[in-house]
């Protein structure tokens, strides 16, 4: 399969196939997208001679091989919930504030290791295993984190075995302890800021229904310059109160931070909802960014935006990108009382409950059903050019929004389409520089 598409005069065409991605005029890319073209002779022979050339070299119209996904039932990541509550009330939060729809709670030391033995157990012969310390706040339970990680590098290093650490924060907690913590024990940190104080500001509130901005800019600001080159994220979330999100990025990058995320909120919130008919608006707020993004990376003040970064050449396999994300496999979330759910996003909805820490046992129905899930069941991906990019979407969005983990969420799909669109413009200006 070919993908043609035009970006302010460049004429691209992608090869799904072998994942080369090439410039071509716009004659040629009208020819490749089966529109009409007009050719002096000689220019349709040498366009046909450069077609076939690609052609024999397996970079274009090159067979789309049909890989086994790579599925293991050996353990390799837990979200932890150390902290079903929050001192933010932020209204678009998909964790009903932190709370989850259940009573507000701390998980205790005792679930906390008993999370850390159920990962170790079910991890079969990997090396490398991960934790995501998430909430609610995490920080609000910042001594049972300490105890956790210092529990967890002792019982690995007994087994021969290593974690790799990360928390999710608001920020408002950085005290000069936290800091020194998560920069000595996290290999990344995720730092929730929206970008501009009055679309911060707008949406994530304190418990009193302040705005949060002014609390945290400074303390994520110091978190990040202590940091150094060690890896973090800011990110943040745009809604349909905050279309021109470009301004956010740039906002953001503006404060010095290096490594973003600004991703669509996804509600059922009227007034925050992205909907069909902004898709146009947030796919030239794309653009925008797009053009800045390589303007300042040229002029050598660039930065990082975890959505244009993608990899035709090194990035994952192919048997790893038709395999989705892992999420209720390999990957699995574990509540306050040791509950244990697909992922994060599945959290407190009991049809999705696999089993309990404590039990130390997973539903083999549920596992099944994640475990069998890869890019070749999303059935609506088939015909598409970001397919063995993507991998098939978000198993949760694509259930909550379609009853389905194999049913992709259009609305997701669309955006994902244009970023990855502008992450391959990137790429072309940026070979172009070097050459």
């Amino acid at each position: 399969m070919v993908h043609v598409f035009h970006y302010h005069g460049h004429h691209y065409v992608y090869d799904t196939g072998s994942g080369a991605l090439h410039e071509c005029d716009e004659k040629t890319a009208k020819y490749l997208a089966g529109e009409e073209a007009e050719f002096t002779d000689e220019e349709l022979k040498a366009t046909l001679a450069d077609i076939e050339g690609l052609k024999d070299a397996g970079l274009l119209y090159a067979e789309e091989v049909k890989v086994a996904p790579v599925k293991s039932h050996e353990l390799k990541a837990l979200c932890i919930h150390i902290c079903h509550d929050c001192n933010l009330r932020c209204k678009y939060c998909f964790a009903d504030e932190g709370a989850y729809h259940a009573a507000r709670e701390m998980m205790r030391l005792e679930t906390a290791k008993k999370a850390i033995d159920f990962l170790i157990a079910n991890s079969g012969a990997r090396k490398v295993l991960e934790v995501d310390f998430f909430g609610g706040e995490p920080l609000m339970n910042l001594d049972v984190i300490k105890e956790t990680v210092a529990y967890a590098k002792e019982e690995a290093a007994k087994r021969g075995k290593r974690f790799l650490f990360t928390t999710t924060t608001n920020g408002l907690l950085l005290n000069d302890d936290a800091i020194d913590f998560l920069n000595r024990e996290m290999e990344n940190v995720v730092l929730s800021l929206d970008g501009r104080k009055e679309v911060h500001d707008a949406v994530r509130k304190t418990i009193s229904g302040k705005g949060s901005f002014d609390a945290v800019i400074d303390k994520i600001k110091k978190f990040v310059e202590i940091r150094g080159d060690k890896n973090y994220y800011v990110r943040g979330t745009f809604t349909a109160k905050n279309l021109d999100f470009s301004k956010d990025v740039l906002f953001l990058a503006d404060q010095g931070f290096r490594s973003l995320s600004v991703e669509p909120v996804v509600t059922d919130i009227p007034d925050l909802q992205i909907k069909e008919e902004h898709l146009p608006v947030i796919e030239a707020e794309y653009e925008k960014l797009c053009d800045e993004y390589i303007r300042r990376e040229a002029e050598g003040k660039g930065f990082s935006f975890f959505h244009f970064h993608i990899d035709l050449e090194g990035g994952p396999c192919l048997q790893k990108r038709v395999s989705a994300c892992g999420a209720g496999n390999e990957y699995l979330s574990v509540v306050p009382n040791g509950d244990i759910y697909p992922c994060h996003q599945f959290a407190g909805d009991a049809k999705w409950r696999m089993g309990n820490v404590y039990e130390g046992v997973i539903d083999p129905q549920i596992r099944n059903l994640f475990a069998t899930s890869s890019l070749f069941t999303r059935e609506k991906c088939g015909d598409c050019f970001a397919k063995f990019i993507c991998s098939g979407g978000c198993s949760a969005n694509n259930y909550h929004y379609n009853g389905d983990i194999n049913k992709p969420y259009e609305m997701t799909c669309a955006m994902m389409k244009k970023r990855i669109e502008c992450a391959m413009h990137v790429l072309a200006e940026r070979k172009s520089r070097e050459n």
